[in-house]
């Protein structure tokens, strides 16, 4: 019998693990034909999330708890939970609930004829999120395809379920600055979209502020494409060939005081160059990292 791991990012979500649990059990009785075993990821919680693990752990002997020294990111929670997973196929899931459980059949059934390495959700809607949010959503995935060629939908989760193939090299990327959706793309494999309308949180708020999001989404650019690196060459060339056409018409109306006009682009050329260093210091930041060789993460205990 097939062993599924799932693997659950937590971070202070005391209120939701037991709900997750609760459904995971409803669910276990339509999907009865596979085994289960449950990684919980405390990413740094100072609630009572890992108490709530632990307590789980003495429970039910299939629940399985990884704790961090401290916050290391959901992209390093869900590196451990794929390291220490023993199914021969491992999902990745928000503890929140707004990854449907039903649709890990289609996923398994998908991945188990052996047609796909890989089964992955995307949300065709945004429903209960800020339109600004859902704007910024649907820009980074155009972006994202159209800069890097990496086969990323639009609405794409982190729930997905892979085989060990897949797994295994997913396993062999060892960079610090992370973005899974991108290492998923490009270690390629055969993939199955599905699609599903959004479902809101059963409780609590997201952790994903606005800045966090933005700061993925940048990541995601700069950890798989030096597109924004190319972009700061136009830049300059564009400002090149401004300021010669500035110059050449202060020349011919020299009499009529420039000043303020000058002082106006003078900004706008201050402007894009903090812009552009802003950008090439992401990617040294990038390289920093990486030479410095940290873990990704630090396992306080895990059982």
């Amino acid at each position: 019998m097939d062993l599924i791991s799932l693997v659950v990012p937590v971070y202070n979500e005391e209120n939701m693990i037991n709900l997750f649990y609760d459904e995971f059990l409803k669910f276990n009785k339509k999907m009865n034909y596979v085994n289960f075993e449950i990684i919980f990821v405390d990413d740094g919680s100072n609630d009572k999330s890992l108490d709530n693990l632990k307590k789980l752990n003495k429970k039910d002997k299939r629940i399985r708890y990884i704790s961090f020294s401290k916050n290391f990111g959901k992209d390093a929670a869900m590196f451990a939970g794929l390291k220490y997973a023993k199914g021969n196929f491992t999902t990745v899931m928000d503890v929140d609930l707004q990854d449907p459980f039903d649709l890990l059949i289609q996923m398994y059934d998908y991945v188990k004829n052996g047609e796909y390495d890989s089964a992955a959700a995307y949300r065709i809607n945004r429903k209960g999120e800020s339109f600004f949010r859902s704007f910024l959503a649907r820009i980074f995935y155009k972006l994202m395809k159209k800069i890097t060629k990496l086969d990323i939908k639009s609405g794409a989760r982190d729930y997905r379920l892979i085989n060990d193939k897949m797994k295994n090299e997913v396993l062999k990327l060892n960079e610090k600055v992370r973005f899974i959706k991108g290492i998923y793309a490009w270690v390629g494999f055969k993939t199955k979209w599905i699609p599903y309308n959004n479902i809101k949180r059963k409780e609590g708020k997201t952790k994903w502020s606005f800045f966090k999001l933005f700061k993925n989404y940048i990541i995601g650019i700069t950890a798989n494409s030096n597109f924004l690196l190319n972009m700061i060459i136009y830049f300059g060339i564009f400002m090149c060939i401004t300021f010669l056409i500035m110059l050449f018409i202060l020349l011919i109306f020299s009499l009529i005081n420039y000043s303020i006009l000058i002082i106006l682009f003078g900004c706008l050329f201050t402007g894009l160059i903090l812009i552009s260093l802003g950008i090439v210091g992401n990617y040294v930041s990038n390289i920093y990292i990486e030479t410095q060789n940290r873990p990704i993460y630090i396992i306080k205990e895990m059982k």
